[in-house]
Order: C-alpha cells, then sequence, then structure tokens
C-alpha cells in the first residue's frame, strides 16, 4: 500500500527524528554558481572536504552569456561567479562543466541527457526547479544555500516529509496542445498555492502518452503550484531515454538497475492525501495574463473579470493587471508581442526546437518582433545545428543564442527591456522576472512561435 513517493524516500532514509525532520540520503547532488559559494565558504571554515564529490555534478549556467562564450565575461558579478564555482570545484575535487565544454549547459537539461538522473534517485540542486529530474521517477526537490552546505559535508539532508498528491490526467490532447499547455491549465486550476506541503505524482493516460522531455516540462513547473517536486512513475519510455547514455548503468549493471526500476510504481491499493482528475479534452494552448504562473487562460478566452475573483485575491490580481498594462475581461488573442523566448530548463531541449522549426518553417518573424532561440545545453546546441534547425531560425529572421538560462531571469545579459511584451517559454512570470519593468506571458513553443510570426498573441492551431 505503498506510493512510488514513499517507496523512493522510505529506501532513502538514514534516521527518523523525532517530532523533527528525516535525515535522508542524497544520491545527486547538482550544483551550480549563484547558490553555492557561500557552502563552499562554509566548508571552508569548518576545515572539512566535501563527503563524497563524485556525488556532486556542477555546471555554470544562470550568470554565463549566450553569445561569445570563448571570451572572457564582461559582465563583473558574473565572471566572479563563475570564476568561484571553477575555484571551487577544483579545490573540492567535484567534477565542473564549465563554460565551453561540452556538456555545459543549463544543469536540469544536463543531468537527464548524460543519465545523470536516474528513477529511483533522490536529487537536489540549489534552484527550485530541481523538480524536473522527477520526471525519471526520482525524488527530486529544491534546496537552499545552507542544505547545499549540509548535503556537500554529508551526502544528506534533513527534511520534513510531504504529503502525497496524484493528479491524473486522462484522454488525448488536441492539435497544438503540449505538456506546458498541461501544466500551465493544471496551476490555472488549482493555483500557485494549491501543492503547497505536497510530493504530486502526475498519472493517467494523458501523462504516459508524453515523451520524456514533455514529462520534465511538467514536472518542472510542479513547484509552481507550491509543491516541493513532482514526479512520474518510470516505464519503457524511461528506460529507452536512459540506455546509452554516458553515465546509465551498463551490461549487468544495466539488467539490476532495470529489474529495480520496473518496482517504481504506486501499489494499486495505495493512499494519496489527495488526489485530482483532468480530461486532456478540456485543455487548449494556454497563455498568462498576470504576475503569477496561475493567472493563466486558454488562448481563445477572455482576462477573468473582476466579479469572479474572490474578494481576498481582488488587491493583488488588480495589482497584476496594472502592472502588466491589461484590463478585466481583454481577450488575449492579438495583444502585443516585442520579444519571444524560446528556452530554459522547462522548454529549452531539442523537441522543443524541433517544435518550433516546424511551425516557423518557411515564415518570417514579425518586423517588431525580437526573437531568443537558447539552447538549453551545448549537446542541444548541437543537435539543432545537426538537423539544420538553426538554419530554420536563422532564415526566419530570428536569433539562435548559445546555451544558458539566458532570459529565463534577469541574471545575464539576456534581458527584456521595462514595459515591453514577451511570450517566454520559460517558468515564471513574476514581475521584473525577464528584466525590470518586463512584462511576461508565459507560454508553449508552439504558442511563442505563434506570437513571433504574427507579433501578436496568437492561437498556434492558426498557423500549424
Amino acid at each position: 500500500m505503498k506510493t512510488l513517493f514513499d517507496k523512493i524516500w522510505d529506501a532513502h532514509v538514514v534516521q527518523e527524528i523525532s517530532d523533527g525532520p528525516t535525515q535522508l540520503y542524497i544520491d545527486r547532488h547538482f550544483c551550480h554558481e549563484v547558490t553555492s559559494p557561500q557552502a563552499f565558504n562554509g566548508l571552508r571554515d569548518r576545515g572539512i572536504k566535501v563527503f563524497r564529490p563524485e556525488k556532486t555534478t556542477a555546471t555554470p549556467d544562470h550568470n554565463i552569456p549566450t553569445w561569445d562564450q570563448d571570451k572572457p565575461i564582461a559582465d563583473v558579478i558574473s565572471r566572479i561567479q563563475v570564476d568561484t564555482l571553477t575555484k571551487n570545484c577544483e579545490e573540492f575535487g567535484i567534477t565542473l562543466y564549465g563554460l565551453g565544454h561540452e556538456k555545459n549547459g543549463v544543469v536540469h537539461v544536463v543531468g537527464p541527457e548524460n543519465g545523470l538522473t536516474q528513477p529511483g534517485m533522490t536529487i537536489v540542486c540549489g534552484d527550485s526547479h530541481t523538480s524536473t529530474h522527477g520526471a525519471f521517477g526520482s525524488i527530486a526537490f529544491g534546496i537552499g544555500t545552507s542544505e547545499v552546505e549540509m548535503v556537500l559535508a554529508s551526502q544528506c539532508i534533513l527534511q520534513p516529509k510531504p504529503k502525497r498528491m496524484r493528479i491524473s490526467i486522462d484522454g488525448k490532447l488536441g492539435k497544438g496542445v503540449t505538456s506546458k499547455d498541461i501544466i500551465l491549465y493544471v496551476i490555472s486550476q488549482l493555483t500557485t498555492s494549491g501543492a503547497t506541503g505536497y510530493f504530486i505524482e502526475f498519472a493517467g493516460s494523458t501523462i504516459t502518452d508524453l515523451s520524456m522531455e514533455a514529462r520534465m516540462t511538467v514536472c518542472n513547473m510542479s513547484i509552481e503550484m507550491g509543491a516541493r517536486g513532482g514526479l512520474i512513475a518510470p516505464d519503457e519510455k524511461t528506460f529507452e531515454y536512459m540506455k546509452g547514455r554516458d553515465f546509465a548503468p551498463k551490461g549487468k549493471e544495466w539488467d539490476e538497475a532495470l529489474a529495480y526500476w520496473k518496482t517504481l510504481k504506486s501499489d494499486d491499493d495505495a493512499v494519496f492525501d489527495k488526489e485530482y482528475n483532468f480530461k486532456a479534452e478540456d485543455i487548449e494552448p494556454m497563455i498568462t495574463y498576470g504576475t503569477n504562473p496561475g493567472m493563466g487562460v486558454g488562448i481563445s478566452g477572455n482576462i477573468p473579470t473582476l466579479d469572479t475573483i474572490d474578494s481576498a485575491g481582488q488587491i493583488t490580481f488588480e495589482k497584476s493587471l496594472n502592472y502588466m498594462g491589461f484590463t478585466p475581461g481583454d481577450a488575449m488573442k492579438g495583444k502585443k508581442v516585442d520579444y519571444v523566448f524560446v528556452g530554459s530548463c522547462t522548454n529549452g531541449r531539442i523537441e522543443d526546437f524541433r517544435m518550433f522549426a516546424e511551425a516557423v518553417k518557411g515564415k518570417k518573424k514579425a518586423d517588431d518582433v525580437v526573437v531568443w532561440l537558447v539552447p538549453g545545453s551545448r549537446i542541444v546546441e548541437k543537435q539543432i545545428q545537426a538537423e539544420g534547425l538553426d538554419k530554420i531560425i536563422e532564415d526566419a529572421g530570428m536569433v539562435f543564442r548559445q546555451p544558458g538560462c539566458s532570459a529565463c531571469l534577469a541574471m545575464n545579459d539576456d534581458k527584456v527591456p521595462a514595459g515591453k511584451y514577451s511570450v517566454a517559454t520559460s517558468n515564471r512570470n513574476f514581475e521584473g522576472r525577464q528584466g525590470p519593468g518586463a512584462r511576461t506571458m508565459l507560454a508553449s513553443p508552439l504558442t511563442a512561435a505563434a506570437a513571433a510570426v504574427t507579433g501578436v498573441v496568437t492561437d498556434p492551431r492558426d498557423i500549424i
């Protein structure tokens, strides 16, 4: 009578602390330049080493430029952070995929594509979207800098055990509807606090029909519902994706791992603390209109009117629309778009660029729109070039950049100017997320493609 979450969690318990958190063993730790410097300094101050350095893999991603990566980083703060990560990894014996390395990229893209992410693991990183790795049937969650130090020092972490939630989605997705639309729809229904205190298992025929990359998109944004993370039971698609990757088990070890992985599913009689059920046919291409990921509507819909918002949320709702320059009841279709960004740990994988390129092939971008396409890793970049997708993108008048977190967040040079409207495939649309005063609408790569060629919010079903 165990859920998948319980099976993995229980297998990693080192000890239970009476009336306190659980000491949990961590199989894989990912590290980047923003949340790690103070953690390494903490080790130095205590005069201790990293306990199991082979369990940690580092890559700079948040602050790196996505242009001229072969040159020194111009921004002083970014350069210091990246250089500091390099020095820390050298000193403490940690594998680093530095800027220019063939495996460099966004940490949550790098882990899965190299086989570092595996079913049944506990995985942490000093980044909230660590939940991405849950797509493989692992318990993956973001941690703070003090917890990064804890994992480096002991390969363990203290965590209260979350409650269990199952979200089931069944049926066939309609034309132009992607995994990004699934998760934006679910968040719009449950709100950004609807899963606070829970770890979500995504299930149902719609989920099992998704590719591994699409599943990563769903798990990536589980955090935007307030959840500790999200996971999906591994299946034949998972095993096929894993096979042959650099750090995946080989030979006899593969056979042993596979036998274990096949046990990773919730028991038929497992009880969840909360369950939700949705139908795929109720989901259309989604777009956000406000300043949190839960403020989303179907592309053919309108922004809610004030009388449909409960009284407790009306002040926040009005503040959000004032920031966005939108009016309650407005249609989303036809809204002006100045920038389009495709990339991030949410939609920076090869399938996302295939989808986008197919939609814009033979077309030109709208004259007054800036379009940035940023692969999630060097490996994705090479795939894009090998398949000629970069040529399609550039022929359409769009800019194909080098890997990095880029315009997902305003930590590097790729910022959206104040007051400008951006359709982004990233995960957050908070005030100033893409740059001070930038106005962000979250959408799928297909909806981003439609905006890029028309210059306004457009239903992707009208162009594909």
